[in-house]
């Protein structure tokens, strides 16, 4: 996995978190800043997904670990679209706490991933 692009995945999904949990206490709605920041997540958890793909063979710690990491990687750029999505749909201010929820999922699996990634070394 390439580290850098870990962090960068990471600090922009506590940035979404942060933005959404500003907007869910102000009671505002999903703008087009919001969808920025989940199109940049999207586009990093993209990367994220091929780059992991790529080295799955190379995680070490036995089949459940690979597995593990598989199902993450795989997993993780449905999570930003899908909380969006709700957002759109859901005009109240808990839309916002969903983002916020998807935002820290995919922070939290991210850094899963890394660990996972650095088991064997």
């Amino acid at each position: 996995m390439l580290f850098p692009l870990t962090v960068a995945v990471f600090v922009v999904a506590l940035v979404l978190l942060a933005l959404s949990g500003w907007y869910a206490a102000r009671g505002r709605l999903l703008d087009d800043r919001m969808l920025l920041a989940g199109a940049v997540l999207e586009v990093g958890l993209v990367v994220q997904l091929v780059v992991a793909l790529v080295h799955v063979g190379r995680v070490t710690g036995g089949g459940a670990e690979r597995a593990t990491f598989a199902a993450y990687a795989v997993t993780l750029p449905f999570v930003p679209p899908v909380a969006l999505f709700t957002a759109l749909k859901e005009k109240t201010r808990w839309a916002m706490v969903v983002v916020a929820v998807g935002a820290f999922g995919v922070a939290v699996m991210t850094a899963r991933l890394q660990q996972i990634w650095g088991l064997g070394g």
